[in-house]
């Protein structure tokens, strides 16, 4: 993306990742030829390819800074400004440093992490800890305002409010298992699950309608922020822009790390804030096992008002209002 007039122009490279998977042994991947391996080869190709079209993009435009933010479309495009001489930034939201960036970092002038530095191996010098950008406005709710949106949302104000969501897309696992308990779950709390579009007609279909449950595909930011700010205690997945959302709502949070995910690096975001006590740890094999385990730890966390305040000012301490400010900074710097 380069800024032009004001606005931002989007260019297109041809980009390729190389496929692991985090807990499947590397000779059994070395054995799967047509999904793994055969992919990979093609995309070293690839890789090649885009690094010449980043070469001729940034020889023309010329910038004074490249900002990567770790996907392995950034390699090819930190190759070429390498070559190029264009100081590049790098900001790496997961608290495991994903391959991209672990090698764009030699060539980085400045590294801005979203968690903690002990838990990344850059060179200190040049990295400093900042957090992950989220929308200035998400900050804790008052017990007032709190009342006052769930009720807005259509939900009892005297009731806890579950918020049970596994991103953007859903997550089947937590999904599977919110269903076969939510007889269970509604006994004693209201529940708004955000399922992901591709799921939730479908969960609609197999759950009765009831005034205390809401369920949805999908929530636009602001509706979202809303719904989270609402909740009594939110259960998700382990990505580090949700994680930094829930720090700064200050959020009692029962998470589920995603274990398949490359490099694991959802285990590790999880691993950090688990150190801190800042929240509840569900193992994703024991949700699927026994999906009980979702009710007798939100049930347990509920009636704990002590464990309720540790995690709402434990988590709240991860969090970093001024992170995109600092991250503008960093940049601006690095470009002159």
């Amino acid at each position: 993306m380069v800024a032009v007039d004001g606005h931002i122009k989007v260019e297109s490279i041809v980009a390729g990742k190389l496929r692991r998977y985090h807990k499947l042994p590397l000779i059994q991947q070395l054995l799967r030829v047509r999904t793994i391996v055969l992919p990979n080869i093609i995309d070293a190709g690839k890789l090649l390819v885009g690094t010449v079209q980043s070469f001729g993009k940034l020889l023309y435009w010329r910038p004074d800074v490249i900002f990567t933010k770790g996907g392995f479309v950034c390699l090819p495009v930190g190759v070429a400004a390498h070559i190029l001489r264009i100081p590049i930034v790098i900001h790496d939201s997961d608290a495991h440093p994903g391959l991209t960036s672990r090698i764009l970092s030699r060539w980085a002038v400045k590294i801005a992490t979203g968690a903690p530095l002990k838990y990344y191996s850059y060179p200190k010098a040049k990295t400093r800890y900042i957090g992950v950008p989220v929308t200035s406005t998400t900050s804790p709710f008052s017990q007032a305002k709190q009342r006052q949106v769930k009720k807005e949302l259509g939900f009892s104000e005297h009731e806890p409010l579950v918020v049970i969501t596994g991103g953007g897309l859903g997550a089947a696992n937590i999904n599977d298992a919110a269903v076969k308990v939510m007889d269970d779950l509604l006994s004693f709390t209201s529940v708004a699950l955000i399922a992901g579009e591709a799921h939730a007609d479908d969960i609609k279909r197999e759950i009765k309608s009831r005034k205390n449950l809401q369920i949805h595909g999908y929530l636009a930011m602001e509706a979202m922020q809303n719904m989270l700010g609402a909740a009594d205690i939110v259960v998700s997945r382990a990505g580090a822009t949700t994680l930094l959302e829930l720090a700064a709502l200050a959020k009692p949070s029962i998470i589920i790390p995603n274990v398949h995910l490359t490099g694991g690096h959802q285990v590790k975001n999880a691993a950090v804030y688990q150190q801190a006590k800042a929240i509840v740890l569900l193992d994703d094999a024991q949700l699927v096992a026994e999906p009980l385990s979702l009710v007798d730890a939100i049930n347990a966390t509920l009636l704990n008002r002590s464990t309720m305040l540790r995690l709402s000012k434990n988590i709240h301490t991860f969090a970093k209002p001024d992170a995109a400010k600092d991250m503008a900074k960093i940049i601006l710097e690095a470009a002159k």
